[in-house]
């Protein structure tokens, strides 16, 4: 039979097995059994992540750029520690379980112990994926200039860490492997740290900044049967591709980082400069206070007030 909560179809003998079924392990699921394209869009925070669930995406993807732009008020320069990309990650995670969340982890936060421990607190966190990728420890964007990477060996070593931590605590979570090398050396080093980082344990390969459909389908080719995650910002290094064309050069996953959090500035900042100008911010009339704890969640609060025996919700 097909389990369904409301968002995502997961294939299972019963509704029980479904539910004891870690994020990781519907994530795999998705990858082994699902044959299109999996498409994460970006989420930044609650909110955004609560409209891509009630659009009903299998997957979703925490962006650490939103992360350090909503949670921060900063750029992505590597300024979210392991404490902000984790808890911001588990209120994500947790708000549907059923659907799987990848979340950024920028380097793993230092050694071997440092990724270790973020493989441990964001399998804990319900995460079902994380990408640590080959940055120096002063990280930024993968679509800024001015990038470093370490050598082949420590980016070896992070992935090691996180597959060696994943074995030690049982889990299911998937490992996937970033390198930025295409911009800070050429496409034959990125694809032999991509290689390095499978041969050490990664499930996923994530080729950062791909500038051609060459270039995709190449590193798809290579590093088959490993599954490959295109990351897909608009107007940064990578041409806009939509998820078929993205299968159809091989990928496996696609991730839209400011799915959310561009459409966003845009809208709030008109809202801010209709106030300004006029006092009234314009806003549509069906747009209720109702409908706002409605989206985050409304329903689900009254179902379990009143299965409890109470009658707290019961008129609003």
């Amino acid at each position: 039979m097909t389990y369904t909560n409301g968002h995502a179809n997961v294939p299972t003998n019963d509704g029980f097995h479904a539910q004891r079924m870690t994020p990781g392990r519907r994530l795999r699921d998705l990858l082994e059994n699902k044959r299109d394209i999996i498409v994460a869009p970006g989420v930044y925070d609650g909110f955004s992540a609560r409209i891509a669930l009630e659009v009903g995406f299998d997957c979703i993807y925490m962006t650490g750029a939103g992360t350090c732009a909503s949670k921060l008020g900063q750029p992505d320069l590597g300024l979210a520690t392991l404490n902000d990309m984790r808890e911001h990650a588990e209120m994500i995670a947790n708000l549907d379980p059923f659907v799987p969340l990848i979340a950024d982890a920028d380097t793993g936060y230092g050694g071997p112990n440092n990724v270790a421990r973020a493989v441990e607190q964001y399998h804990r966190s319900g995460v079902a994926a994380l990408h640590i990728e080959d940055q120096i420890q002063i990280k930024r964007c993968g679509h800024l200039g001015g990038k470093q990477v370490v050598d082949i060996d420590t980016f070896s070593q992070r992935i090691a860490a996180a597959a060696q931590a994943r074995e030690r605590i049982g889990s299911d979570i998937v490992i996937i492997a970033r390198t930025d090398a295409l911009q800070t050396d050429n496409f034959g080093e990125a694809t032999r740290r991509l290689k390095a980082a499978v041969r050490s344990g990664a499930d996923v390969a994530f080729l950062e900044g791909v500038t051609s459909k060459e270039e995709a389908r190449t590193i798809c080719e290579e590093l088959s049967p490993t599954p490959v995650l295109l990351n897909m910002v608009e107007n940064g290094a990578t041409p806009s591709w939509t998820p078929e064309e993205a299968q159809e050069l091989g990928f496996r996953i696609v991730i839209f980082p400011f799915a959310a959090i561009a459409p966003a500035y845009e809208a709030i900042r008109e809202t801010f400069e209709r106030i300004k100008k006029t006092g009234r911010t314009g806003l549509a009339a069906d747009f209720t206070p109702k409908k706002l704890f409605s989206i985050v969640g409304l329903k689900q609060a009254t179902a379990i007030d009143a299965a409890a025996g109470g009658q707290l919700y019961s008129r609003v």
